[in-house]
């Protein structure tokens, strides 16, 4: 059965559902990983969202992380590699039902690193944006509640848009 798209309102227990999973990412991490960040939807106060938690653990190693398959395995997390990002190890929860995505960079990847955590916190200081975004998920889960490719496509050139003003803010910013 194709992944059930659903946007719910902003629930402040997903700042509890990401702090537990990602202690016990930490555990499986070691002294490998750096600092675990919440980020998508579900990070940003205020923001509907797909009740799927994402994690972005950031690693001095990747081939260490590729070591860890089985114990993320154990934790119920399926390993994608890549998963079309080079330079990423994506994992899943949940199967077609998710719950948890993690999206692990290594330390130098400062490009990605910096995007996420860059529209995160623009989502976050911006209203309007916020808003907007809501409406337009809610829209595209209401059109297409069994196609996530159609969702996604129908969210891209918004994303792109947010994050180019994200990425010029925060260069403006730092």
């Amino acid at each position: 059965m194709p992944q059930h798209i659903l946007v719910v309102p902003y629930n402040p227990q997903w700042k509890i559902a990401f702090r537990k999973e990602a202690e016990s990412i930490r555990e499986i991490l070691g002294d490998n990983v750096l600092e675990i960040h919440h980020i998508g939807s579900t990070a940003v106060e205020g923001l509907a969202a797909k009740p799927i938690i994402d994690i972005m653990p950031v690693v001095k190693d990747l081939r260490q992380v590729d070591e860890k398959i089985k114990s993320f395995g154990m934790l119920g997390y399926e390993y994608l590699g890549e998963f079309g990002i080079p330079g990423r190890r994506y994992l899943r929860k949940g199967g077609d039902e998710r719950t948890h995505q993690v999206h692990i960079y290594q330390e130098r990847d400062c490009f990605n690193i910096t995007r996420h955590l860059a529209v995160r916190d623009f989502l976050r200081r911006h209203e309007y944006e916020r808003k907007e975004y809501a409406t337009l998920k809610i829209r595209l889960a209401a059109k297409y509640p069994y196609d996530i490719d159609q969702y996604c496509d129908g969210k891209e050139a918004f994303v792109k848009n947010l994050e180019q003003k994200a990425l010029m803010e925060l260069a403006m910013i730092g």
